[in-house]
């Protein structure tokens, strides 16, 4: 028989087995001990979200977007160090593992879409997919959310940015390089590091490096547009690995680039020391050091344009290699935006179905 233990340890696929009290809930239960025994590996729950509308508004001007679509809330590819951990907390969960393990489907969203797209009101512009959650997630593959509202894209021939860590983006070639033919896609794969022993830890559901530069290669094959991120950078622990990402990408066919330097807001930071503590405990002084010389002596900075690049000699200088490993491998030349000038708008679902009825 195991031996109880106070403190939870890691657990194999997940990026962390903690479940940090939720700020807007004013009780939280913590157990003091627990076995093996009692908390069997955590099994992922995928629960109906009812949403009435499936367009998000951006409000932060350094996104880079204005309007976007997330199919899922909480996403199971566990990435430790995710900005979006504390939006599960508006919905009653922790940030923490709950994140990873209670996530809403939107299984309505293509016709929430296409009636979206369907409105006189609705004025064509590129729509991001997700900018909160991968699209690509894991459970993607079975339920096939993203790809539905794809095919509503594809039909109204209306603009998308795909963001993702997920190789099965690529299932989708046809519809993306559908809406390229027109000027109205673009994927882009984030790389955070080259080091699988490190991503597996670091965000353990995604697709591996390897995964992910064979998935900017076929999508360049496609003739689809792509880029790469480079995000998040973590001081002290991939920030080294820069370069490498950029000059890989751009060998498998990646024609911009982008990088965010690593964010911890509310419940993510804590989970970060921890997650540090667990599997780099020798280097944890110095990552979280750097960490609070670039967001002013704190580990989060919530401030519009500071947040994704920091500030400081160590920002500006990761921000220099950045921009001249670029400038030698040909990436973020001059971009064409998205076009929406072949957008035709689509039938509303109601109409579509008595259609269909004769």
């Amino acid at each position: 028989m195991s031996e109880p233990r106070t403190t939870p340890e890691a657990i194999r696929g997940r990026g962390t087995p903690d479940q940090p009290p939720n700020r807007f809930e004013t009780l939280h239960v913590e157990r003091e001990l627990w076995s093996d025994e009692e908390d069997p590996r955590p099994r992922t729950l995928f629960l109906r979200d009812a949403s009435r509308s499936i367009i998000s508004r951006n409000r932060s001007p350094d996104v880079g977007f204005e309007v976007s679509l997330n199919p899922y809330r909480g996403c199971e590819h566990g990435c430790i160090y995710c900005y979006a951990r504390p939006t599960h907390e508006y919905l009653g969960f922790s940030a923490g593992l709950d994140f990873e393990t209670r996530i809403m489907v939107k299984e309505n969203a293509p016709a929430l879409l296409q009636d979206a797209l369907a409105s006189p009101r609705w004025t064509p512009q590129t729509l991001v997919m997700s900018g909160v959650t991968d699209p690509y997630q894991p459970v993607e593959r079975r339920l096939r959310v993203t790809r539905g509202c794809l095919e509503v894209l594809a039909e109204a021939r209306h603009p998308v940015g795909i963001i993702t860590k997920n190789h099965l983006v690529t299932r989708d070639v046809d519809l993306l390089g559908e809406l390229a033919s027109h000027g109205a896609a673009a994927v882009t794969l984030s790389i955070t590091t080259l080091d699988r022993s490190l991503q597996q830890i670091l965000e353990p559901r995604t697709s591996t490096p390897r995964k992910r530069l064979e998935a900017i290669r076929i999508l360049a094959d496609a003739g689809i547009p792509v880029g790469v991120n480079v995000a998040p950078v973590i001081p002290g622990l991939t920030d080294h690995e820069m370069p490498a990402i950029l000059e890989a990408a751009a060998a498998a066919g990646a024609t911009r680039a982008g990088t965010i330097m690593v964010r911890l807001p509310h419940a993510v930071a804590p989970l970060f020391e921890a997650w540090l503590e667990e599997h780099h405990p020798d280097r944890k002084g110095k990552i979280l050091s750097r960490l609070r010389s670039l967001r002013g002596g704190r580990l989060n900075d919530p401030n519009f344009g500071s947040r994704m690049r920091g500030e400081g000699p160590f920002a500006e200088q990761m921000a220099a290699i950045f921009e001249v490993t670029c400038r030698k491998l040909g990436l973020n030349g001059e971009r064409t935006p998205l076009s929406a000038a072949a957008f035709r708008r689509p039938v509303p679902t109601a109409r579509r179905a008595q259609m269909e009825l004769f």
